[in-house]
């Protein structure tokens, strides 16, 4: 069924974005409402990508739900280990480490952005929120808010343990080494957006220029913080390197990151209250990956550096995993092109990326798409010109496939050899 020529799934989830955009007070109750709707319209009417009725929805469930439990275990998990950093002082004293004046707030980014590299994007969010609500005594503004998520996106984009688009690429046999150039479109467009958003928050809130007397770091949270931190990486290695074909038989990272903390709280307990307030923002992300999992998007337009350049922006909106699984699925691509575009595009709205949800989870008022436009503008800028400064330095060169073609027994082999 379409309307003016356009499926109507797309319309209602283009309905259900609008609302979020519009009802920031409502962001859950309008996700869950929108996911309501297009699941019952596809009930009647145009069925799912695995078959029509309650059959095809079962069995939609059954192939998404290891990547939405991963995003709700590390949500979740992440909460925790934000406390836990928070409550070990670290934030407290990093005022004596950081230069006094809008460079500090800089540094910081930057911190958030190297942090992201080898941590999950999510971690390195949450974690640059919590060191910038201490050092900005509480007040943070808006347009820092945007650049903490596009410090911790751009960071992850060119590592494949920085973000779940990489790591999605590596398991499906992408080098690490073909995504490594989405660094230097990243490290332009961290200057770009990092040094106005900067000095905007310099004008709204000072860095604090000494720590307070008397503090004392609680190193054995600091090492939780770090255990916690290992295990994530730890497990998304292993299971990436050896166990490839179980990937996505289940959530074993987020699983990974819970085990650690729940070994971690015979030594220190972590605040669980603040548990149900991290699961509301879980829902709501997971409410729109599902929907965006719905849409009838069965393949993406010709690979390109145009269409990849597109896909940054439609990532802001449209969630960045099922555009990254397309992409691997067609092939083509430059993938470190990719990587940048579906990993820092998102930033350019609060909810087009798991980090953005992650840090607006605390800081609620980052909930509206109309002021993180307005006091996030350089955001997209920096995304524009590190895309091309990126695509002038190196060029588009669409990398070899990293799979055999499966229609030859012979490359058949080949690709069960790989594991992709």
């Amino acid at each position: 069924m379409d309307l003016f020529g356009i499926p109507l799934d797309f319309v209602l989830f283009a309905l259900t974005l609008l609302g979020v955009a519009l009802f920031h007070h409502h962001t859950l109750a309008v996700a869950l409402t929108g996911l309501a709707v297009i699941t019952l319209y596809k009930l009647g009417f145009t069925g799912f990508k695995a078959g029509p009725g309650f059959g095809g929805l079962v069995t939609h469930l059954h192939h998404e739900w290891v990547i939405l439990s991963n995003l709700l275990l590390l949500l979740l998990g992440f909460a925790l280990l934000s406390n836990h950093f928070e409550k070990s002082r670290i934030p407290a004293i990093l005022p004596r480490f950081l230069p006094d004046d809008w460079k500090g707030g800089f540094v910081l980014l930057v911190m958030i952005f190297v942090l992201s590299s080898f941590l999950d994007n999510i971690a390195a969010a949450i974690i640059g929120g919590t060191m910038a609500g201490a050092v900005f005594r509480g007040k943070v503004h808006i347009g820092y808010l945007a650049a903490i998520v596009a410090a911790s996106n751009a960071g992850g984009s060119g590592s494949v343990v920085g973000d779940t688009t990489t790591t999605m690429m590596w398991i499906d046999g992408v080098s690490p080494v073909d995504v490594l150039e989405a660094y230097v479109a990243a490290g332009v467009a961290m200057f770009i957006f990092g040094i106005p958003a900067a000095m905007q928050q310099h004008r709204y809130s000072p860095i604090v220029k000494d720590a307070p007397a008397g503090i004392t770091v609680d190193w054995a949270r600091v090492a939780i913080v770090a255990f916690i931190l290992l295990a994530a990486i730890g497990v998304n290695v292993v299971v990436n390197v050896n166990f490839r074909h179980l990937s996505d038989a289940f959530p074993f990272i987020g699983a990974g990151v819970w085990v650690a903390i729940l070994v971690a709280a015979i030594w220190r307990h972590p605040e669980w209250s603040l548990l149900p307030g991290a699961f509301k923002g879980s829902v709501f992300l997971l409410s729109l990956i599902l929907c965006a999992s719905m849409m009838p998007v069965e393949k993406l337009p010709a690979a390109s550096w145009q269409t990849a350049f597109g896909l940054g922006f439609v990532s802001a909106v449209f969630d960045n995993i099922p555009l990254t699984a397309l992409a691997l699925k067609q092939g083509g691509y430059d993938w470190g092109f990719l990587a940048y575009a579906v990993g820092f595009g998102g930033s350019m709205i609060w909810f087009g990326s798991s980090a953005g949800v992650a840090l607006a989870n605390m800081y609620p008022e980052a909930k509206s798409v109309g002021l993180w436009l307005r006091h996030g503008w350089y955001v997209a800028v920096a995304y524009v010109i590190g895309f091309f400064v990126l695509l002038a330095l190196l060029g588009w060169h669409p990398n070899e496939r990293h799979k055999a073609a499966p229609a030859a027994p012979a490359a058949g082999i080949a690709a069960g050899q790989t594991g992709g």
